[in-house]
């Protein structure tokens, strides 16, 4: 059976110079290519262009066969599937998570990358890139003040919350809909930091700086708040 893997990055991505190279380099060595193709996709900043250029920029850095993948106006490749599922990573970048997974709906990138997926394709992604994989979490995507978001892909059958220690009110915000069961049970990550999971399970996290945590949160048993409990990452 395929081996499927996700790494759900918390925050500071593709422009963020610190930590970018060992979090990028361990997703493509779980690929177990040379020279592995990885697509990013950056529907969630509208496709802007910035954002693929810094991508482009970053992989000089490892060895790897970039490109991306563009849904404005129209997909920039013929054929979206035959391009993802060709790909042996893809890397999902930040930005409004409700507008990423609406886009990819219509387009029917949600079906599709979940046959990615099974197929053995690598997913990563950071922010919004990380809240896809889960049913939901938190996000700024309808405004400055952090709101629930649900509806998302569910490869992962938990919930998420990325930036845990670089705004201030994502932990309590996660804590609080955790324990009111607005969201299930699910993972929370600081920047520089990423949550690996093996096919559907959590199997560690993986950091570029020492003082990076990760987070298990969990309505408590007595049902009125949440617990929440550390995880001390591997460094990379």
């Amino acid at each position: 059976m395929t081996t499927r893997h996700i790494i759900a990055f918390g925050g500071a991505g593709l422009g963020a110079t610190e930590g970018r190279r060992p979090l990028l380099s361990h997703v493509l060595d779980l690929t177990g290519r040379d020279e592995p193709r990885i697509c990013y996709v950056g529907t969630a900043m509208g496709d802007l262009p910035l954002p693929p250029m810094q991508f482009y920029d970053i992989s000089r850095e490892v060895r790897c066969r970039p490109s991306h993948l563009a849904l404005f106006p129209m997909p920039n490749v013929a054929d979206v599937r035959d391009f993802l599922l060709s790909q042996d990573v893809v890397y999902v970048g930040g930005g409004s998570v409700a507008n990423l997974l609406a886009v990819w709906r219509v387009h029917g990138l949600d079906a599709i990358l979940r046959e990615a997926w099974e197929a053995g394709v690598v997913l990563c992604g950071t922010s919004a890139g990380s809240l896809c994989w889960f049913e939901g979490g938190t996000t700024d995507s309808f405004g400055p003040t952090l709101q629930l978001v649900t509806g998302g892909l569910g490869l992962i059958p938990a919930s998420n919350t990325p930036h845990y220690d670089s705004e201030p009110e994502r932990r309590p915000l996660y804590q609080s809909l955790v324990a009111s069961g607005a969201l299930s049970a699910g993972w929370a990550a600081d920047d520089h930091v990423g949550l690996h999971f093996v096919d559907d399970a959590f199997h560690e996290a993986v950091a570029a700086r020492p003082e990076g945590r990760a987070w298990r949160v969990e309505r408590n048993a007595a049902g009125d708040g949440a617990v929440e409990s550390e995880i001390v990452p591997r460094l990379l």
